[in-house]
């Protein structure tokens, strides 16, 4: 499934309740109070979670008077998606100097970290 990209507060959203595991607005409205950009509203964050919801990236769910939020879609499915969406833009807009530099960044890797990748890059 190719996940939408996130736009950059959706991003943010996500990146706290990924951490938050279960999530209220509230809680990431207080997640989000030190953001190098500023506190963000509550309605703000309600706004932005309600559409995330209906994006299918989180699941909603009443107890009493709050709702709680739980992602919808897992961390690492969605970068990696994301991912593979990025790199295949990269090629079709650049082909081989796209593979020529991400070769070249592989190249000067340590070799552990080299072994790492090649064993998840089969493994996928």
């Amino acid at each position: 499934m190719t996940h939408p990209a996130l736009h950059e507060l959706e991003t943010k959203i996500m990146a706290a309740v990924w951490e938050q595991e279960e999530a209220t607005v509230r809680s990431v409205t207080d997640a989000l109070a030190d953001d190098a950009d500023g506190p963000r509203s509550y309605t703000t964050v309600l706004t932005v979670m309600t559409r995330l919801d209906r994006k299918g990236f989180l699941d909603r769910r009443r107890e009493g008077k709050k709702d709680i939020y739980v992602p919808a879609v897992d961390r690492e499915d969605y970068m990696r998606v994301r991912s593979e969406v990025e790199v295949d833009a990269l090629l079709d807009a650049y082909g081989d100097l796209a593979l020529t530099e991400f070769a070249r960044r592989f190249a000067q890797l340590e070799p552990a970290r080299q072994r790492a990748l090649r064993r998840r890059a089969r493994s996928d």
